[in-house]
């Protein structure tokens, strides 16, 4: 899984190419499924505490941070998986944190 991240919402510009990235990785198959997020304004936390629910406007994290979208990629190992985040463009604007999923580590 690849999580897309900036400091604040992004604005994207048309030097970014992500639809060119997007389409790439789509044709060669290691693109699975991928999505920009809605902003944080529109995010809900939900969180249990001692047996009551709590709802909350926003993010709960309390960070700048923020997961603006993500990929799910297929890749042979984590150096394929790097050269594929390598080239996103947010990788020069923002961050991509690559994490496998559970059970598909290699």
């Amino acid at each position: 899984m690849m999580f897309v991240c900036t400091d604040s919402e992004p604005e994207m510009v048309a030097e970014d190419h992500i639809d060119q990235w997007v389409a790439e990785n789509d044709a060669l198959g290691r693109r699975l499924q991928g999505s920009e997020l809605a902003p944080t304004t529109a995010a809900t936390t939900v969180r249990v505490r001692d047996g009551r629910l709590l709802v909350s406007d926003g993010p709960f994290a309390e960070t700048k941070e923020v997961i603006v979208g993500f990929d799910l990629l297929e890749c042979a190992d984590l150096d394929e998986a790097i050269e594929v985040a390598r080239a996103h463009p947010m990788a020069r604007r923002g961050r991509l944190e690559l994490r496998p999923l559970v059970g598909s580590e290699q």
